[in-house]
């Protein structure tokens, strides 16, 4: 009640602000006709766009196809201020592509990505993200930069914006024929990306052919794009976190000293190569019947093929049931802040010290929509807009290839952790080569598969007036129905799989394996091709279909659906004067949740296989909610602009937080479920910034901004029985369980841009986020998920008319990812430089040059500044393409 009260008070103050300015009316200003291209007509149509909003926006323009101010999209919204990006979605660790967006220093969940408007289903390739961690963010791998007009990023929310961004939202705009000049247009782009670490250099095609009649009636535009990459990530991973010691585990028994020490569950020297291949394109028709109508369709669709290959050799005993350091009092150790920072074991017979995963999956990414408008003009004052689509996004892992087999019994293991800023120094004794084999295992769930998906409707109206400060009415409503399930149907008998790959041929890890991220582990290492390892797995494996009732594989326990339904209206009155301008609106939102789960039974299940037994549960959550929003702008002088803006906006929880079903890991005894009652995340929001435009293409800005968010999807934990594949029977896991908790962001940002001379430029901004949760971690602390205090963009950049530089660093500061084990998990701070060339041989050929990740650097991961988590190195890319215009 206290933050409604607050909200109201400020809309009504700025009211009665506007009440006393100037109520003659204020026709919209056009934009000034941009002559100059590139690098700096880019920044010129964006600078002109977001002084002109009436909202907070940050606006970044293509001024052609496929010249993004950087090659991926998500990339190139990571130097706008506030905004922050991230290379994963999951648990899968720090790659060299930006995959996910959000903003000021917040989860990328509680930030919405549209396209042109409207949702888009989305998608991911890593099995992980398809079933329980599976959020409400798009991912960024599915939108090549080709169809790109320009990118909308809304930190201020109005009441005709659809709702679901509690941070904020970024709408990607995609061109239209009929906003085409000439007639035909035809563009190509022919090139390759080299990746410097996967030592492989592969091509990127895309083209554009636009056809629009002579009298603006008609008009069809095709794009297409097929593009390949390799990539491989060099790292030390401790894929499992790490265990306490309990007082009545038999090292803790011999020594108490030990008890209640952490110890790393696994460490392991790990290979991950992957083949990225997306193809795709969009269709978009416009029809003019009329002078004052416009009809429109358009088609996207785009798929990720992304199989990928993951060689994890680990020090650790998965096969004896615990940790050898549970079991073993070590010959030497040392204990720092009830952390095992070093270590010694002599060795037991029958112990085995080491295992080797070697993981081959099959994944693709799929996202597709398709939509169809019509804008009306019903006369000169009233403007109406339909539009009903569909999306539909699939993240499909059908199969899964993995061998699992211990070695170094008896020979013993030992480490040294020099905390989170560097790898761990291990080793384990004996021969670890494929004669060192002394057992086989394996495991993995078959046909994963994620639906996301969604059909909506909307209408859209505006009232325009000639007289009196209240220059126009937005009004509308929107219904749409949204459906994400996770699936896991059946699966495959193991055969003598180990028998096929005793004699099947090895091959050695790469020559300077991990050298860039340091540390002393095991590197001369050995594995086998993904193709013997798929052969090994298929031809001696039983493959089921269907259910077969409690003998077969179905893995009801990976199984969950959310349905919403969402009915939104708006009113939304629009203000303007001599000096200001602004908007002051409401909306209304009704979901209505449907959600499907299980949950794991001991006596009595609904079903049952190989995997365990469970119960079926469902709920139902009804909920509707007012948002209020104002947005003002003042005009101090012809180039001081004055915002503020004050709104209350709303985020459903992530689909798996709904309707994950509980699942745990058996070498930790830990993992993470689903919680049903979540509620919704209703933030109040509050922003002010002051703009100096102190010339063509120069800008000076600062700005604050806060955000007070109630019930926000914090995590708690639980025990919980659950079915467990190393004993074959119900274990006690401790869960880690989405709650609702109170938040809170303050923070501030600068901005600064300035072009020196005709040719020359520096482009620069800072942000400060500032965030913590009412609930505290295991670790005592209050962070929240995705949360960096500082952020920072610095740029350079040289145009004429024929050649085009920038070089551009960007930093962000550590952030916690989520729970771990049940334990906070943090992806510790990163900078990158990157830098783009680009040549205008003619007026129909160009050529660009795009280098990434130039100073190549490690991406960390730890728990605290004792217990480090992972280090990755990916290498450097280039990009190296030639545009033709006909």
């Amino acid at each position: 009640m206290h933050r409604k009260t607050l909200l109201s008070a400020a809309i009504v103050s700025c009211l009665a602000f506007s009440a006393h300015a100037q109520e003659a009316a204020q026709s919209a200003v056009d934009l000034d006709t941009v002559t100059v291209t590139g690098i700096r007509g880019s920044m010129e149509k964006s600078l002109d766009t977001k002084r002109e909003a009436n909202a907070r926006v940050e606006v970044v323009t293509a001024e052609d196809v496929g010249k993004l101010p950087a090659h991926n999209v998500a990339d190139t919204l990571q130097r706008l201020p506030g905004v922050n990006i991230s290379s994963s979605s999951a648990d899968e660790g720090g790659f060299d592509e930006a995959d996910r967006v959000s903003l000021r220093g917040t989860s990328n969940s509680l930030t919405q990505t549209l396209i042109n408007g409207h949702t888009v289903g989305s998608a991911d390739w890593f099995v992980l993200s398809q079933g329980n961690n599976v959020g409400r963010s798009v991912s960024y791998t599915l939108l090549p930069s080709e169809l790109v007009r320009s990118v909308e990023v809304y930190k201020s929310s109005q009441a005709k914006l659809q709702d679901g961004g509690t941070t904020g939202s970024i709408n990607i705009i995609t061109r239209k024929p009929l906003e085409f000049s000439k007639p035909i247009t035809a563009e190509a782009s022919i090139g390759a990306v080299r990746s410097q670490q996967a030592k492989s250099t592969d091509p990127q095609l895309s083209g554009l052919f636009n056809y629009r009649n002579d009298d603006g009636t008609f008009g069809v535009m095709v794009q297409a794009f097929s593009q390949k990459r390799e990539l491989r990530r060099e790292a030390q991973e401790m894929p499992s976190g790490w265990n306490r010691i309990a007082p009545n585990d038999p090292a803790a028994l011999a020594d108490p000293n030990l008890a209640g020490v952490l110890v790393p569950i696994l460490v392991g020297s790990t290979l991950f190569e992957q083949t990225r291949e997306r193809k795709g394109g969009l269709l978009a028709l416009q029809f003019k019947p009329a002078d004052n109508l416009t009809l429109g369709i358009e088609g996207f669709s785009s798929k990720l093929d992304a199989d990928n290959y993951n060689r994890n050799f680990m020090m650790g005993p998965l096969f004896s049931g615990s940790p050898f350091a549970s079991s073993e009092v070590p010959d030497h150790y040392v204990i720092k802040n009830g952390v095992m920072t070093e270590a010694s074991y002599a060795g037991k017979p029958l112990v085995n010290y080491a295992v080797y995963d070697m993981i081959a999956r099959e994944s693709t990414a799929k996202s597709s929509y398709v939509t169809l408008d019509a804008d009306w003009q019903v006369n000169d004052d009233l403007t109406a807009k339909f539009q009903a689509g569909t999306t539909k996004g699939v993240g499909d892992t059908p199969r899964q290839f993995i061998a699992e087999v211990s070695l170094a019994e008896g020979n013993g293991a030992g480490w040294t952790s020099h905390g989170n800023g560097a790898p761990m120094d291990w080793h384990v004794g004996g021969d670890t080569s494929v004669a060192g084999v002394t057992g086989f295992g394996t495991w993995g769930n078959q046909r994963v598969k994620a639906i996301d998906e969604e059909k909506w409707f909307s209408a859209d109206f505006s009232q325009y007036f000639n007289t009196g400060m209240l220059s126009s009415v937005d009004f509308g409503l929107r219904y749409a129905k949204h459906e994400r399930e996770a699936t896991s149907p059946e699966g495959a008998t193991p055969g003598n799989i180990w028998g096929a790959l005793q004699t099947a041929p090895t091959t050695a890890f790469p020559g300077g394996f991990a050298s860039s991220i340091g540390g002393k582990f095991p590197r001369d290492l050995w594995y086998y091709s993904f193709s013997t390892l798929k052969n090994a797995v298929i031809n001696n494996s039983t493959w089921l279909s269907g259910d077969h009732g409690p003998t077969g594989r179905h893995n009801y326990g990976a199984e969950w659906k959310v349905a919403e339904k969402n009915l939104a209206a708006y009113l939304q009155a629009n203000f303007s004067g001599e000096a200001w301008s602004g908007n002051v609106g409401l909306r209304y939102v009704r979901i209505d949740q449907d959600i499907d789960t299980f949950v794991a039974a001991t006596v009595d299940p609904d079903v049952s296989s190989l995997f365990g037994a469970w119960n079926r549960l469902q709920y139902n959550n009804t909920r509707g909610r007012l948002l209020p929003s104002a947005n003002f702008k003042f005009d101090l002088d012809d180039n001081l602009v004055l915002r503020f803006a004050a709104s209350q906006t709303q985020t459903l929880p992530d689909y798996s937080a709904l309707g994950g079903s509980a699942s745990g890991s058996d070498a930790s005894r830990t993992g993470a479920g689903g919680n049903p009652a979540l509620k919704p995340t209703l933030s109040t929001n509050f922003d002010v910034n002051l703009e100096w435009y102190f010339m063509p293409r120069g800008l000076l800005s600062i700005g604050a901004f806060s955000m007070n968010m109630k019930d926000y999807v914090s995590f708690g934990s639980e025990n919980r029985m659950l079915f467990s594949e190393l004993t074959n029977q119900m274990e006690n896991y401790l869960i880690a369980m989405p709650v609702n908790a109170d938040a809170q962001v303050r923070g501030y940002e600068l901005a600064y841009q300035q072009p020196i001379g005709e040719n020359f430029g520096v482009d620069a901004n800072y942000t400060y986020s500032d965030g913590s949760s009412s609930r505290a971690w295991s670790d005592g602390t209050h962070n929240l998920i995705g949360n960096s205090k500082d952020t920072y963009n610095l740029g350079v950049w040289f145009e004429n008319d024929r050649f085009g530089a920038r070089v551009g660093y960007t930093y962000r500061s550590s952030f916690l990812i989520g729970p771990k084990a049940a334990d906070p998990y943090y992806q510790d701070s990163f900078g990158t430089l990157s830098a783009s060339l680009n040549w205008k041989a003619t007026e129909w050929l160009s050529f660009s040059l795009d280098a990434l990740n130039l100073n190549d650097p490690t991406y960390k991961y730890y728990q605290s500044a004792d217990i480090p988590a992972a280090f990755y190195s990916n290498g450097r890319q280039y990009y190296l393409n030639a545009r033709f215009k006909f």
